[in-house]
């Protein structure tokens, strides 16, 4: 029977626009060719972790991202059992071993549009929308026997963002900020052990970032109640790793298995409070601020089958540790400006934000039809568990997204490939009766949140 459709992943995307090398080439010019290549990879690995440190994002487990790239996107994030794109560095770097290049680059522009709601006895507010671009970058190659395979790869598989204009009832009309990312610069080696086994990890740095601007109210301590204007900033660096497998039980069936290792920061920065909230010199201070921040560890198992040469379906299944990353946030100020802040606070100022959140577990499933054998279509659905509670719940860290469908499509123009996917997230509205967090600001208060992803993905190999 004449085959329709493409292989059991898909045709290389793309190849060098040249027929092939010059058979020779001098010490000096591989030297020089080498050069360039590196510092454009590393230039673009910059140019990435600085937009994305720049970009605040609402995601959808938790604050974790459903997918990255678009052909994982359009498919409902199901990845963790495939090799057709570089996304599976983060999803599984196991399936770097199963890629059908020698050497491939991956660029993907993932955009996103909040909708989120917000309101309370004093308001009745929807969140500003601002498109937010998050690139990411990845480039693989494969050993000249092609049992190792070596990528690298630039994500922000997670973060959180809003920007409200709320009314205080101390301070009056006040910009509410929230922004916190997290980006991953992470090395993989996957290692093909044999015709269906495959296995591969990553270890890397990580880049998180936290910036509150809000009132706030001291959580614990003597003075907890004590209401100020802050706004904060803290940045910091910790090394980040996973691990991961995939089994081919035929050539239409694989599965696949990966852990993400629990990444533990201790962010560094500046918090100016405010207790007038005018600026009087009086009362206000500059501290130096120290947070501790820990983004969960995950375990997450995938299954992809190809019903014939024209339809695939997969499924993911992901589970979030919440309950011992988010259970609450430390924070410590120190080297205070105000002396008269010194003098009734401490030299140190120690607070708690309790958060106690739940894991989640998250379902996602894919379909996938190669109308041509240079054209697929996909579809897919996730749903995964809100793991805020409301007692703790507010507006500037509202992960409250449960259900999402996405939409997808690819094309491969002889040697360039192109992948589009739009998704649509959506979850419940979340009412506070009686808040836990003191001060009683978001008492009687509800929250609901909605996202739209437009993402594009180019491919090529060398």
């Amino acid at each position: 029977m004449t085959r329709t459709g493409p292989d059991p992943q898909h045709r290389p995307p793309c190849l060098r626009t040249f027929k092939r090398r010059p058979r020779l080439l001098s010490r000096t010019k591989a030297a020089a060719f080498a050069r360039c290549q590196s510092q454009t990879i590393f230039s673009a690995i910059a140019i990435v972790v600085v937009t994305v440190s720049m970009e605040s994002t609402l995601v959808a487990q938790g604050v974790v991202r459903d997918s990255i790239g678009a052909t994982s996107s359009g498919r409902g994030g199901t990845n963790i059992a495939h090799s057709d794109n570089l996304s599976i560095i983060l999803d599984n770097p196991a399936g770097l071993a199963n890629i059908l290049e020698k050497e491939r680059f991956d660029f993907s522009l993932d955009t996103l549009a909040t909708d989120l709601d917000y309101s309370d006895p004093m308001n009745n507010a929807n969140g500003e929308v601002v498109p937010f671009p998050l690139p990411t970058l990845a480039y693989a190659k494969k050993s000249a026997d092609g049992k190792f395979t070596f990528g690298l790869g630039v994500f922000a598989p997670a973060g959180f963002g809003a920007h409200y204009k709320l009314r205080h009832g101390l301070y009056g009309k006040r910009e509410y900020n929230s922004l916190g990312a997290l980006v991953k610069i992470l090395p993989a080696l996957a290692y093909k052990v044999n015709d269906r086994l495959s296995v591969g990890a990553t270890l890397g740095l990580a880049i998180s970032h936290v910036q509150l601007d809000e009132p706030f109210n001291l959580q614990t301590g003597f003075f907890s109640g004590l209401p100020a204007m802050l706004n904060l900033k803290s940045t910091g660096v910790a090394p980040t790793w996973s691990l991961g497998m995939q089994y081919k039980f035929s050539p239409n069936t694989t599965v696949g298995l990966r852990y993400i290792g629990e990444t533990r920061f201790r962010l560094k920065g500046e918090a100016d409070a405010d207790v007038s909230g005018f600026g009087l010199p009086l009362l206000k201070s500059r501290y130096d601020v120290q947070a501790d921040v820990v983004w969960p560890r995950s375990l997450g198992g995938g299954i992809t089958h190809r019903l014939n040469d024209r339809h695939r379906v997969s499924a993911d299944v992901v589970w979030f540790d919440w309950s011992h990353a988010f259970d609450k946030m430390d924070l410590k100020l120190t080297s205070g400006s105000n002396p008269l802040f010194n003098l009734l606070l401490g030299s140190k100022v120690r607070d708690t934000l309790a958060l106690d959140w739940h894991d989640s577990i998250g379902y996602r499933l894919g379909y996938e039809y190669f109308s041509t054998p240079d054209d697929v279509i996909r579809a897919g659905y996730i749903f995964h568990q809100n793991p805020i509670p409301n007692e703790t719940l507010f507006p500037l860290l509202a992960g409250t997204l449960e259900h999402a469908v996405s939409l997808g499509y690819g094309h491969q123009w002889k040697k360039w490939r192109m992948d589009l996917a739009y998704q649509f997230s959506w979850g419940p509205r979340n009412d506070v009766s009686q808040s836990r967090l003191v001060g009683g600001d978001y008492d009687n208060s509800s929250v609901k949140a909605q996202a739209h992803w437009f993402m594009v993905s180019f491919s090529c190999s060398f």
